[in-house]
């Protein structure tokens, strides 16, 4: 394919190797011990989120499945496809360490000086978590679900067995699926006591969106079937728990997984897969008995965030997983009435958080605040749009060009 518009390939050609040219801040090989030299032959890949030296699990996956299409099986210690199984094995050893974080520091292998975090003073946090392995620890579903999707994309793309089978993956499945079952609960038992909670957070800050309700345990929730996300995406506090495009990422790809168990896990695997699809369908039901709502405007269509007792949060944020993402990641079709509902609410001043102006208009969000519309939600309008004459993707590509600054 070829790009016919100058300053639509320039932009392309600067942007989309910058991954490459500036994340991956190192690759290699984990040490066979587990704490100095000899190495053995598991791949690790460092991928930083841009402008902080330390790696988001959804942030890194992110970053490179944009060259899902460029991904095929080898072995060669510089390819492609030894990135995606640094960034697999390496999730796999974080999350091991602490599933309830989001980002962590580099790893021992890599030599690379350790970071700081002013956060881990002015937060209280349960678990605790070591600052010398992670560097922030906010408990986000999506990046659980993260590690699933680059987990379930390499294999798909690949046929390889490697990561899966040699490196305890299997292992770290099992480690989510008891973290995310201890934030299926509701906030109180059937005597009305508080119920206990996988993660509690409380943030010394002047920024609503770094702190949580309730001395740690956010907004009351009912069991829904779905998992509790004390943040988003955006890393600002959820009002409502049950965070709805987190958690149609987490049964998407909770379900994609199970294949990669069937192959690889020798003893249980049924009873494995059959608790990981169980959960999935939990999930997705609790989205249909709760999430959908009906919309004076525009019918029924998925909120963005809810608590099982009624309370409903209507709005769409710029970062992935958003509900305009929901059939890009494979949650429901493209075609789907209540998807197309949501997407056009998405895409309007019904939602609080639609940015819109003469040079460009996309959804923003609370992490930077109102008037600011974010490019990352533009090209998801693109990739996600069902507009057969292409207008509607050629304008947005027109916005993105036009708001450059000369990139």
């Amino acid at each position: 394919m070829t790009i016919a518009d100058p300053d639509l390939f320039r932009l392309f050609e600067n942007s989309y190797p910058n991954t490459l040219d500036t994340a991956v801040l190192w690759s290699g090989f984990a040490f066979a011990n587990g704490v100095g030299p000899p190495y053995s032959d598991e791949d690790l890949a460092f991928v930083i989120t841009g402008d902080i030296n330390a790696m988001w699990l959804r942030d890194s996956a992110n970053q490179v499945l944009s060259y899902l299409p460029l991904l095929k099986a080898s072995s060669a210690p510089k390819s492609i496809a030894a990135l995606f199984r640094g960034i697999i094995n390496l999730h796999s050893r974080y999350i091991k360490i602490t599933p309830y974080c989001h980002a962590f520091q580099p790893p021992p292998e890599s030599g690379i000086p350790l970071g700081t975090n002013g956060a881990y003073y002015r937060n209280k946090v349960y678990p605790p978590y070591d600052s010398s392995k992670t560097f922030d620890c906010k408990w986000e579903l999506d990046s659980l679900a993260s590690f699933l999707q680059i987990s379930s994309e390499y294999y798909n793309v690949t046929g390889d067995l490697g990561p899966f089978s040699k490196y305890q993956w299997v292992e770290t499945v099992e480690v989510i699926l008891e973290a995310v079952e201890a934030m299926r609960t509701a906030t109180y038992t059937e005597d009305g006591q508080i119920a206990p909670s996988g993660y509690t957070m409380t943030g010394q800050t002047n920024r609503a969106t770094e702190t949580t309700s309730n001395n740690g345990l956010g907004n009351p929730v009912k069991w829904t079937g779905m998992i509790r996300s004390t943040f988003r995406p955006s890393d600002d506090a959820t009002i409502h728990q049950f965070l709805i495009p987190s958690n149609m990422m987490f049964a998407r790809y909770l379900e994609a997984a199970t294949a990669i168990v069937e192959r690889v896990r020798k003893e249980n695997a049924t009873a494995l897969t059959t608790r990981m699809q169980r959960m999935a369908l939990e999930i997705r039901e609790g989205i249909s008995k709760y999430g959908i709502i009906h919309h004076p405007k525009f019918g029924a269509m998925f909120a963005f965030e809810v608590d099982g007792y009624g309370s409903q949060n209507l709005m769409d944020d710029a970062n992935l997983p958003s509900l305009l993402s929901a059939s890009l990641i494979g949650y429901v079709s493209s075609r789907d009435e209540i998807y197309l509902n949501t997407r056009l609410f998405a895409l309007s001043e019904e939602n609080p958080y639609w940015m819109h102006g003469e040079a460009f208009s996309a959804i923003g969000g609370p992490h930077i605040g109102p008037t600011k519309g974010w490019p990352l939600a533009s090209i998801v309008r693109v990739l996600t749009s069902q507009d057969g004459s292409g207008e509607e993707a050629r304008g947005e590509l027109r916005a993105l060009v036009g708001s450059t600054d000369g990139l």
